[in-house]
């Protein structure tokens, strides 16, 4: 492979990671919006994020986990 031909393959690969990173940037930047709306209208953001870190687990997992809870939460005398 020629050497520019590598050089010239390289930045692309680089500019297409930087736009990417811009586009991730400002998507982070939505989220945290959103996140600030719903505390604005009095919801709780803290127990939002554990909702939408359930949702995306499939039922069996997300049954495994609160099964595993509850026999913690018991075993420490807090359920």
């Amino acid at each position: 492979m020629d050497n520019s031909i590598a050089a010239d393959q390289l930045k692309t690969i680089i500019e297409r990671i930087e736009r990417l990173e811009e586009e991730k940037k400002a998507l982070s930047d939505d989220i945290k919006d959103v996140y600030g709306e719903a505390k604005a209208n009095g919801f709780d953001t803290k127990i939002i994020r554990k909702i939408v870190a359930i949702r995306k687990k499939d039922h069996a997992e997300r049954k495994e986990e609160e099964a595993i809870m509850e026999l913690y939460l018991e075993a420490l005398g807090m359920a």
